[in-house]
């Protein structure tokens, strides 16, 4: 099996290491592994790397995502979204009175550069365990705020009364692009929070990976060894990287360890290429460029 990317779109009910666990059976290598962790409710595009690929993983965990989402407000959850218990539930008097002028308004206030409390049930680590596992355990889980961007926080329909029992709600959709690290459940946590109401999500998909699409995703029905398609190493990293073209000598050096010049290419990550190779990554050191992963020369086979 070749080393790259693969593409999938993750299906509901699913965890990203079961989606792990079962391109391992179809592409018949151990060396699997995925970038930004879906939880099981949501879908969409995951990236998982393949062979030599899984070295590239490092390098996109930190890229921006964007997600289409539908929020409710009036309640709380355990976790944030609907696969928790229900934590509060407004009077129905108060939901119906929220105009879309207030969710707006309040929408406004978690856009840009935010600080955001993660939701208690992720995967974050407290005191050596997961921050979920904690949580079920049955302790109370405080995480520090983080530093955030949400660049686009756009309604994508009108807001809507759904009555279920004896409670009434307030859905509305919506498309979020936000940077690395930001939980779309604390944002209708937060949204909630703000109206006063509480809120969460019921249903979230991840629509694109910096330039990567979930409409050149794969679906995991059906997929065979013949099927998988694995993007190669230099499509990759050709449209996500700066790309420093090397020559046969610059190769040799460094494979062999040693830095090479910048010759004006700069970024915070760099791809070396020779062809349709890619030999490393690279990161700038003043006018030259020093290695953070060399790969095998066979990596791209």
């Amino acid at each position: 099996m070749s080393s790259g990317l693969v593409l999938i779109d993750k299906p509901k009910g699913f965890t990203s290491h079961d989606v792990v666990a079962k391109l391992r059976g179809i592409a018949g290598t151990r060396r699997v592994g995925h970038a930004g962790t879906l939880d099981p409710m949501a879908t969409g595009l995951l990236l998982v790397g393949v062979n030599a690929g899984t070295k590239l993983l490092t390098f996109l965990v930190g890229a921006s995502k964007t997600y289409e989402a539908t929020l409710r407000l009036g309640a709380s959850t355990v976790t944030d979204d609907a696969e928790g218990e229900l934590v509060a539930v407004a009077a129905s008097e108060l939901v119906r009175q929220i105009t879309d002028e207030q969710i707006e308004a309040a929408i406004d206030s978690l856009r840009g550069s935010i600080d955001q409390v993660p939701s208690s049930v992720s995967a974050i680590k407290v005191d050596g365990k997961r921050a979920y596992a904690k949580v079920r355990g049955g302790d109370e889980v405080k995480l520090a705020p983080r530093p955030v961007v949400v660049s686009r926080f756009e309604i994508t329909s009108p807001a809507r009364i759904v009555e279920e029992g004896a409670a009434t709600y307030l859905d509305f959709d919506a498309v979020i692009e936000c940077s690395s690290g930001t939980y779309i459940r604390a944002l209708a946590r937060d949204l909630g929070s703000k109206l006063g109401v509480g809120g969460h999500l019921t249903a979230l998909r991840r629509t694109k990976i910096n330039n990567y699409s979930v409409e050149d995703a794969q679906s995991l029905d059906g997929l065979t060894r013949d099927t998988l398609r694995v993007a190669p190493m230099f499509d990759a990293v050709k449209d996500e990287f700066a790309i420093r073209v090397l020559s046969d000598q610059e190769v040799v050096d460094l494979r062999h360890g040693k830095r090479i010049a910048a010759n004006g290419v700069a970024g915070p990550v760099i791809a070396a290429v020779a062809g349709t190779s890619v030999v490393a990554m690279l990161e700038s050191v003043g006018e030259q460029l020093k290695s953070l992963v060399v790969f095998a020369s066979d990596s791209d086979d």
